[in-house]
């Protein structure tokens, strides 16, 4: 356990590295987590509540070196229509069932859930299961763009 470098800070901004951790949304979202970095090196997050990390961000550890976290490809369903009143449809109802979306031009996304498939095929779209990154969004009262102002590649994405 005394081998296990502690990481305490988020950057305000991202900053050059090549220490990576790919975490699925699940992981990003703890404040307290015990994993293992892509070099090897075993790491114990001691981060703010309430904080989700997302792709892009930079940690600092308490030996100084910087760890940028990337979003794990994780089991998705993909909803893509060119209809955005059928996307905002199915948004509303996914809303409604308090589903974390992630929201792009064209598409939406959600942790794959066969019940949410079929609810969202009923009202007449076709839903993906792949593997891929999920970047939901932070949603009106996050916490996380007030902690720090920064802006990543994922937002643009959206």
């Amino acid at each position: 356990m005394s081998d296990m470098l502690k990481i305490y800070e988020i950057l305000d901004k991202p900053v050059q590295t090549n220490i990576v951790l790919e975490l699925p949304f699940e992981e990003r979202q703890k404040s307290r987590l015990r994993t293992v970095l892509n070099n090897g090196v075993e790491v114990g997050f001691m981060l703010p509540r309430g904080l989700v990390l997302r792709g892009g961000d930079c940690l600092k550890a308490e030996d100084e070196s910087i760890v940028r976290i990337e979003a794990a490809n994780e089991t998705v369903s993909t909803v893509r229509h060119l209809n955005s009143i059928m996307l905002m449809r199915a948004s509303y109802h996914l809303g409604n069932r308090h589903v974390s979306l992630q929201v792009g031009d064209g598409w939406l996304r959600y942790q794959h859930d066969h019940v949410l498939d079929e609810m969202v095929r009923g009202l007449g779209l076709n839903v993906i299961c792949e593997s891929a990154p999920f970047e939901p969004e932070p949603g009106a009262y996050s916490g996380h763009d007030k902690a720090h102002d920064h802006s990543h590649a994922h937002e643009k994405q959206l």
